[in-house]
């Protein structure tokens, strides 16, 4: 049974920093792909940020540049570094990854509980 427990949410004024956490348990985690995706009140989850066993990574047009997604595969984590927050950003952040080991944005079905994130003007 895969386990995804995020932590590291809160809230930031503008222009701030946060570090999101995903530990995973439940399988052999360096072997795929993990992922971050985000949900703002009122609208859909959107895709965030991937990182493959190979550590490439991925990222939404609307966080390159700020964010940076990382994987320590001894600690079975993933983290999300968040730089130069704006309210837009304002959403849960949920950690997921897949029994594929390259999934598409639509293949990812184990998630985690999600943390908030809030960031003020």
């Amino acid at each position: 049974q895969v386990q995804l427990v995020e932590s590291g949410g809160g809230l930031v004024q503008a222009g701030g920093s946060l570090r999101l956490s995903c530990a995973a348990s439940g399988r052999t985690f360096s072997s795929y792909t993990m992922a971050w995706f985000r949900q703002a009140p009122g609208k859909e989850r959107e895709f965030v940020s991937s990182i493959r066993e190979s550590s490439n990574t991925g990222y939404a047009d609307s966080v390159k540049g700020r964010f940076t997604i990382s994987r320590d595969n001894a600690k079975n984590t993933v983290y999300l570094q968040m730089n130069s927050l704006k309210p837009e950003d304002t959403a849960i952040y949920y950690c997921a990854t897949s029994h594929y080991y390259y999934p598409r944005t639509d293949q990812y079905n184990y998630w985690g509980q999600g943390t908030q994130v809030t960031v003020s003007s």
